[in-house]
């Protein structure tokens, strides 16, 4: 019997020590509740702890200027903390590039792209636009008369809509884009037809396009959206393919060892039954992509978005 419990405590004493020994993390979300960066780090945070690989998980939520303003307080408080992590991704990139941001991706450690999501292009139920083409043609023959309404200046609704613009012969300087603060936002001006046609993640316009309030003329991937009849633009004959996606960055100053540890983490939770789930309920692509090789890819993609930003005019 004393061999029993004394193996019962044997074995209770190292699940404990080795849950005790799992970070607590703390992940910033430089945006407000609700949107795709909080949805990110919320199903980090379920995850690590369901999978104890974390033995807390705090998120903090730093709304502001395309997470430039949540991206300036991290670098400033929370150098060397192996255990400090931000949420970030496209929309990042161009808010930088935009707002000329003194803080950029350089001064934090990147650690790993997390997820993809395809854009969708929609119009309200009631549109004359019936299908992309109907739109592109709109578009080329008087892109300022074509409102399209999306999330934040220069981020990755704007990018598609000036890629678009471009891949139909239109001027990319000339398009209609308003822009706004939160996804709920864009999709009332849509519905309320104050717009001609809206463009975001896919899970922005899911519900509403299934309830028959929203047609959905294509998506921006390279395959279409499960359960989805809507053809990729490439499918529809233009010429053009683009993903939204989502990264984990670490504090400046972490050292190889550390950037290591947390990079391994991330493996093992996107690896998970758990972390699969919340892709298949989120309709978000695994595009994990870690340590130099997402940085020499965050790199390229930095000059890519300037490209594209000083096409639409955002950027001198």
């Amino acid at each position: 019997m004393k061999s029993i419990i004394f193996g019962a405590l044997a074995a209770l004493l190292v699940s404990t020590s080795a849950f005790a020994q799992a970070p607590a993390y703390e992940i910033m979300a430089p945006a407000s509740p609700g949107g795709g960066w909080d949805q990110t780090a919320r199903a980090m945070q379920n995850v690590l702890q369901e999978t104890k690989l974390a033995s807390n998980v705090q998120v903090v939520n730093v709304p502001g200027a395309g997470g430039t303003i949540g991206l300036a307080q991290f670098v400033s408080t929370k150098s060397g903390n192996p255990n400090a992590l931000l949420v970030g991704g496209y929309v990042m990139v161009g808010a930088i590039l935009t707002n000329k941001s003194p803080v950029t991706l350089d001064q934090v450690t990147p650690l790993a792209r997390l997820t993809g999501e395809d854009e969708a292009i929609v119009v309200p139920a009631s549109s004359p636009y019936q299908t992309i083409a109907d739109l592109a043609k709109a578009m080329k023959e008087n892109p300022g008369a074509v409102a399209i309404a999306g999330g934040s200046a220069g981020g990755t609704d704007h990018i598609a809509a000036g890629l678009l613009a471009q891949a139909v012969g239109a001027d990319p300087k000339a398009i209609n884009y308003i822009a706004f603060s939160g996804g709920g936002e864009a999709l009332a001006a849509i519905l309320g037809q104050q717009v001609a046609a809206g463009i975001s993640g896919y899970g922005e316009f899911e519900s509403q396009v299934k309830a028959g309030t929203l047609r959905l003329l294509a998506t921006t991937g390279g395959q279409r959206v499960p359960g989805s009849e809507a053809p990729t633009l490439k499918e529809a004959g233009i010429d053009m393919e683009l993903q939204n996606w989502r990264m984990v960055a670490g504090a400046p100053g972490l050292t190889a060892d550390e950037q290591a540890a947390t990079i391994a983490n991330m493996q093992k939770m996107v690896d998970s039954p758990e972390w699969k789930a919340v892709l298949e309920r989120n309709n978000w692509q695994n595009t994990f992509l870690a340590g130099d090789a997402f940085k020499t890819e965050l790199a390229k993609n930095i000059e890519d978005t300037k490209e594209v930003l000083t096409a639409i005019g955002l950027v001198q």
